[in-house]
């Protein structure tokens, strides 16, 4: 009689949270199918199954992005371990359910190193609550307000999980302590834990009487119970990505580092800016429909941690950008608006106004009373921080970019001081709009000639020299040319310049989200390179290297693309350039955005460095990919900065705590952009007067031509 009772509660309770958990799967599932075609996401999975598998192994099972974060991340190992081993005991709890408590599986509920593994690993487990609940009292928002990586998360639900998940464990501490008092545990003292508690549960009553296995039965389905509320809990909450991360690790992208900004695509092709429509066509994202399926996924998937926020400049320089909570409002009014894009043209008809504000219809995406105010959308750097931290791999930047787009394209709202770029770019072709003729006036600075690409690049030319708008134009960037330049020279490189014919590579107005001007600036360079039978390629600016490297080959442009600092790294390995003098300074280093995380090159500007004598490097407190962005990023560089403290001086604070003589970096705009901090530091007494950021490449020509200490000059003005 009571196992008949014990099978038919725990059937019938299994019966109900399977359809609720059902219910709300099948309606996730119409949910993302309503999103707009990514055909590339699959293709690229079917290509590349090495790197399927890595994902899953290296990011789901072996927690490579959450173990970055120390104790946090072992804590999370530890949990995400348990879930996965401890299917087993559920297993085991299936079968006695189903059979009687006397029921055992073999091997599986008699060989003693599993049971010691389960004890181990739910241990270990509780240990990791522990610790998950201590970081979650002292990162309170309460306390820390904006410095708490959970500010704006649901917090209430994160105790919710912590309190299932502790339940998941003592009762099965419970149930398997009854075994053991009734006699009935094939595991013995193998499992440790489990008979220890046993030892305890003994002094209730003899073994096998009513009571006993009463209570056996009673905790065996307290420990299906709560696995059962827990699922349902689960696929209703953030906890969501207990499964579906997974998956959003499967179909993510897979650059070598961010990699490209994806090309502009509508129904699942990339758009044919000749032959779109606005009114048929997808331009960026202007409401929730147009996100991709893989777009509702990644706003499922995100678990809230706020790793994004706390590595994002915007929110830690008082912005209102937090990358978590532009996911988390998409999620919501996705949810909110679901009932809507579900229903056909006849259900949608008989909706009441009350409904329709419900389900937030008529809502703008991006708007003052929008879902993302265009202050958050207008903050980002693109720094990929977010991106990089995120250990669910979504995919914020692609988001952001795409509103952009829209907002750009469709809507013309964006910040006024970019339209001045966007003309310069148009009409110009550098974003200072300054004359195509002044690119090669650099040149007349050198005591050696440089040759300039008229129709063909010569056979004996190694490396055409892509020197970008910043440093043929702008005065300090300008150093950095001459000093590459130079460097190339001594070391015997044959390099060309193509002077007059190069244009901007068109990266400030992609990230702008202005698609059209980079296309028209893409196309044309493209069009120069392969005429020119340009096959080899040196970039100093970070920018531009990614944009030649990783997004020109979407438009039939592919070259092999270097950073100045990994062929001058070459150099000298190769012993092609020997840095000799002394340069005794304190130096730190910063990593600009677009080289260390967009491409993973931080290395070799540390190796260049570390060659030259006298020079004693600290690493500020955030660095490589945890580096701290300039500001400049996402078309920064050309909009002013008005809300919160300004990027460049929150890193700038940071340099300054390492007492370094000078700053060093190897990006033209990260050169500007620290350049101009430090000289406001200078100016209220903050920073010594001596104080200086130079590109590396500028260390390293001072090394080797004997200029350990380079006579000061005033400080150029940027053009404007």
């Amino acid at each position: 009689m009571q196992y008949a009772i014990t099978l038919i509660v725990g059937l019938a309770g299994t019966a109900v949270a399977l359809a609720l958990a059902g219910r709300r799967v099948k309606f996730l599932w119409s949910l993302f199918k309503t999103g707009q075609p990514d055909p590339d996401r699959v293709l690229q999975v079917k290509r590349d199954p090495k790197a399927d598998i890595e994902g899953q192994v290296v990011e789901v099972l072996g927690q490579r992005k959450l173990l970055k974060w120390t104790v946090a991340g072992a804590a999370h190992f530890a949990v995400m371990w348990a879930f996965l081993l401890l299917a087993t005991v559920y297993l085991e709890a299936g079968v006695q359910l189903l059979f009687g408590l006397h029921a055992h599986i073999p091997f599986l509920q008699t060989w003693g190193p599993i049971g010691f593994v389960q004890d181990t690993i739910a241990l270990a487990c509780l240990a990791g609550l522990i610790v998950f609940a201590a970081i979650r009292i002292k990162n309170s928002p309460k306390k820390l307000d904006r410095a708490s990586r959970f500010k704006g998360s649901h917090t209430g639900g994160a105790w919710v999980i912590l309190f299932m998940i502790f339940n998941v464990i003592w009762t099965m501490f419970a149930f398997r302590g009854m075994e053991v008092a009734n006699e009935n545990f094939s595991y013995g003292q193998a499992a440790y834990a489990s008979y220890a508690t046993g030892q305890l549960m003994e002094n209730i009553g003899e073994p096998e009487t009513g009571l006993m296995v009463g209570l056996e039965a009673f905790f065996l389905l307290a420990h299906i119970g709560v696995a059962l509320i827990f699922l349902v809990i689960v696929v209703n909450s953030k906890h969501l990505h207990i499964f579906i991360a997974p998956l959003n690790v499967m179909f993510k992208r897979r650059p070598d580092g961010l990699g490209a900004v994806q090309p502009m695509m509508s129904k699942g092709k990339v758009l044919d800016f000749e032959e779109a429509d606005p009114d048929e066509d997808t331009f960026g994202r202007g409401k929730i429909e147009d996100f991709t399926w893989k777009g509702f996924l990644d706003m499922a998937t995100c678990t809230e941690c706020g790793r994004c926020q706390s590595q994002c400049p915007a929110w830690n320089t008082g912005k209102p950008l937090s990358p978590k909570m532009v996911v988390l409002d998409l999620r919501d009014h996705a949810f909110a608006k679901a009932p809507y894009m579900l229903a056909s043209e006849e259900e949608r008809a008989q909706f009441t106004d009350e409904q329709k504000a419900t389900m937030q219809v008529d809502k703008e995406l991006v708007g003052e009373d929008g879902v993302i105010h265009p202050d958050v959308l207008w903050s980002c750097t693109n720094c990929g921080a977010c991106v990089e931290q995120c250990p669910v791999d979504i995919e914020h930047i692609d988001h952001i970019l795409d509103m952009r787009r829209f907002q750009v394209m469709i809507e013309s709202s964006f910040p006024s001081e970019a339209g001045v770029m966007l003309k310069n770019l148009e009409n110009k072709g550098n974003p200072w709009g300054m004359s195509e003729m002044k690119r090669l006036e650099w040149i007349e600075e050198l005591d050696f000639e440089v040759e300039v690409v008229d129709d063909k690049v010569t056979e004996d030319t190694e490396y055409l020299f892509w020197v970008g708008c910043a440093g043929a134009l702008e005065d300090r960037a300008k150093k950095t040319t001459k000093a590459v330049a130079e460097l190339l020279h001594i070391a015997g490189v044959k390099f060309a310049v193509l002077g007059p014919m190069e244009a901007c590579t068109g990266d400030p107005a992609r990230r702008l989200g202005m698609e059209f001007v980079f296309q028209m600036l893409a196309q044309q360079n493209v069009e120069t390179l392969n005429d020119a039978g340009a096959k080899k390629i040196v970039a100093t600016c970070p920018h531009c290297f990614n944009t030649l490297a990783n997004e020109y080959p979407q438009l039939g442009g592919n070259y092999e693309v270097v950073h100045h600092t990994q062929l001058l790294a070459h150099l000298v390995e190769e012993g092609k350039l020997t840095p000799v003098t002394p340069i005794e300074e304190n130096i730190t280093y910063h990593d600009p955005c677009f080289l260390g995380r967009h491409n993973k090159v931080y290395k070799q500007p540390r190796d260049i460095m570390a060659t030259v004598p006298g020079v004693k490097t600290q690493e500020m407190h955030r660095h490589k990919d945890r580096g701290f962005c300039c500001g400049a990023g996402g078309a920064r560089m050309w909009m002013e900065e008005r809300i919160g403290k300004r990027i460049n001086t929150e890193r700038v604070d940071e340099a300054l705590t390492t007492d370094p003589d000078t700053v060093s970096t190897a990006c033209p705009f990260c050169l500007v952009m620290l350049g101009d901090a430090i000289n406001e530091k200078k100016n209220s007494g903050e920073a010594k007067e001596s104080l200086e950021v130079v590109d590396v490449s500028q260390l390293l020509i001072r090394s080797i031509k004997g200029d350990a200490a380079p006579p000061k000059e005033k400080e150029p003005v940027a053009a404007e």
